[in-house]
């Protein structure tokens, strides 16, 4: 039988909810296809749930095509298995702890490659039972610190999650290879965009690792993208350092007075003006060695301070600092961090004073220094690291090259070093990815410069390697009868950002516009008229429908007039509507098309043919 909307759990909301950010949080919510319970959590009402399962289906057809099998694990999970691989503490505050009545630590699980893996080595125990691969549709917690969009950003969700167990690389290459080309299949099937980007592992740890992004304006995640096809998020952005140069010849280095200079453009400004470069041409930002503090938050509460030098015309990407400073959380230094250190002067940081190294691992640049002495002292810093004499790490961009000249702090207010050489006057103790990616920088494949664009994680394909069957103890009897470490593939969807997405990229100013394969119903029909013989006519055409294996929703409603009907199935986004009013009486429908907008009259004989005729 057909749902009557008469019956449906269902009432459409005629204004937008207060806290809707983008239009598919707006549009799920007025259209009943989600309730807000807290933020960030929501309850799933019938239309909700219809198109949530037509997704999981498209997705479960795909992953059994492969031959990965479906098993359901529980959301809550005992501490052990997070605690052995360190990830119990490594997510911090990201994760829902919990504590039965007996004081049992158990967690909300984020994700659950401790337990796939502890299940496969609790029943396989040789070469010979793989390759397996197992996957689940369940949902996941994470204690999101802003959650916002609706869906998109949540801290309940549901996720499909894959795994693939190997006893040799080459057979994970083939298990990665089989999965990435179901997740083509999957949203080539939901009609959704994607870009293939390199990506960084973060705690899933691993070595290959790979996003398929849909290019949205409102999405999260900034990505890269060059014309020779390189793609990468910008967590995974390599920058391409330039060449080395000779330290030979260089001038030595100057300290100017350069007051009032706070700012990178104040400094530029100064330079110009009183001290300009010998060769004639202008400094600018990208001369400056910008040093930024920042404060390392650890999961278990310490707190530790580092120094990023960068070139002036960058700013940190605080992405890119998460990613690089993982699992830390990380933040601008404060006022306290300042207190505490008072050999970093705000403003004029820099690895160097007139007196002694402040940060790197630099000699101080007294000009009596020979080159011999210079390079005597060099040596002896840096064989005794941490190199700097504040106890602070002090890492460097990329950019900053052995050879290459700056104008930096000298660690005195109102002063600033002309011309210091890394790699002659200073060092760092590591090179670090944190700045900003700019449009037109190199892409590191030499495939031309990039593009920055925005865009929606849908899914995420790892190859995790033998971490976890390591340290959980996955091992299966080789060919050669000796124990071999089992290595692992994790392949994720995101099934509810994945519907959000979907609205998101379906809809017009009256509402959703559901593609075919996945709206809640195949087809709306609706009674325009509150005369009983047209209610009783679209009934009939409904369950005529039916029998011909269409889902359909009947809006029979006597008692609601033909405009709210109208509003309601245009928010409601069903893609094929039927209109029974008053031309029923000569035999004639009206067919509208929701995703053009064209509304057709066809004789009552054809409407069937006429709605299978539509793509």
């Amino acid at each position: 039988m057909p749902t009557r909307l008469s019956q449906l759990f269902l009432r459409t909301l005629r204004e937008d909810p207060s806290d809707a950010e983008v239009a598919s949080h707006r549009l799920l919510v007025r259209a009943g296809y989600i309730r807000r319970q807290a933020p960030g959590v929501f309850a799933w009402l019938p239309l909700g749930l219809r198109v949530k399962r037509r997704i999981e289906a498209i997705v479960r057809a795909e992953m059994d095509a492969i031959g990965a099998q479906e098993v359901h694990f529980p959301g809550l999970l005992p501490r052990e298995p997070y605690e052995a691989t360190g990830r119990w503490e490594k997510y911090g505050d990201g994760i829902f702890r919990l504590k039965d009545r007996k004081g049992s630590d158990y967690l909300l699980a984020p994700t659950h490659e401790e337990v796939f893996t502890l299940l496969v080595k609790d029943l396989y125990s040789s070469y010979k039972e793989l390759p397996l691969s197992i996957y689940q549709i369940q949902d996941k917690y994470r204690d999101e610190a802003r959650p916002r969009a609706g869906l998109l950003r949540g801290r309940e969700f549901t996720m499909k999650d894959a795994y693939s167990f190997d006893y040799t690389d080459a057979g994970l290459e083939l298990s990665y290879q089989s999965q990435r080309d179901a997740y083509e299949r999957i949203f080539a099937r939901l009609g959704l965009d994607y870009v293939i980007v390199k990506a960084d592992s973060g705690l899933m740890g691993g070595a290959r690792s790979e996003e398929f992004l849909h290019p949205t304006p409102v999405g999260e995640d900034t990505f890269v993208r060059s014309a020779g096809g390189y793609a990468a998020n910008v967590e995974a952005f390599r920058t391409l350092p330039p060449e080395p140069r000779p330290l030979e010849g260089l001038a030595d280095a100057q300290v100017h007075d350069t007051p009032n200079t706070p700012t990178i453009q104040s400094l530029v400004d100064v330079a110009n003006s009183a001290h300009p470069r010998v060769d004639g041409l202008p400094w600018t930002a990208a001369d400056t060695l910008k040093n930024i503090v920042l404060a390392l938050v650890n999961p278990d509460g310490s707190r530790e301070l580092v120094v990023v030098g960068l070139p002036g015309d960058r700013e940190v990407d605080l992405k890119r600092a998460e990613a690089a400073f993982a699992p830390a959380d990380v933040e601008a230094a404060n006022d306290g961090d300042f207190a505490r250190h008072p050999g970093l002067v705000k403003g004029y940081i820099g690895p160097w004073t007139a007196d002694a190294a402040v940060l790197g691992a630099g000699p101080a640049l007294d000009p009596s220094l020979s080159r011999k002495e210079r390079a005597a002292a060099e040596a002896a810093a840096a064989a005794a690291p941490p190199h700097s004499t504040t106890g602070i790490r002090f890492l460097t961009d990329p950019r900053i090259a052995p050879g290459t000249a700056w104008i930096t702090g000298a660690n005195v207010a109102g002063r600033h070093v002309f011309g210091l050489v890394a790699g002659r006057d200073f060092v760092s103790d590591a090179m670090v990815e944190v700045a900003e990616v700019q449009a037109g920088d190199p892409a590191p494949d030499g495939s031309g410069p990039v593009e920055l664009a925005r865009g929606m994680e849908m899914g995420h394909v790892f190859q995790l390697g033998r971490f976890f069957a390591d340290t959980l103890g996955l091992k299966v009897l080789g060919e050669n009868g000796k124990l071999v470490t089992v290595t692992m593939g994790s392949y994720g969807i995101g099934i509810t950002r994945i519907l959000a997405i979907i609205a998101e990229a379906n809809n017009d100013e009256r509402g959703l516009i559901w593609p075919r394969n996945v709206a809640p119903f195949d087809l709306h029909v609706v009674a325009a008229t509150k005369e009983v013989e047209v209610l009783d006519a679209a009934v009939l055409l409904a369950i005529d429908f039916e029998k011909r294996g269409y889902d359909v929703l009947v809006d029979e409603r006597p008692k609601v007039s033909p405009g709210v009907k109208f509003g309601d199935a245009e928010l409601i986004g069903v893609p094929i509507i039927v209109i029974v009013g008053k031309g029923f009486a000569e035999g004639m429908v009206e067919l509208w098309d929701r995703r053009t907008g064209v509304k057709t009259p066809v004789a009552l004989a054809d409407v069937v043919e006429a709605v299978a005729a539509l793509d």
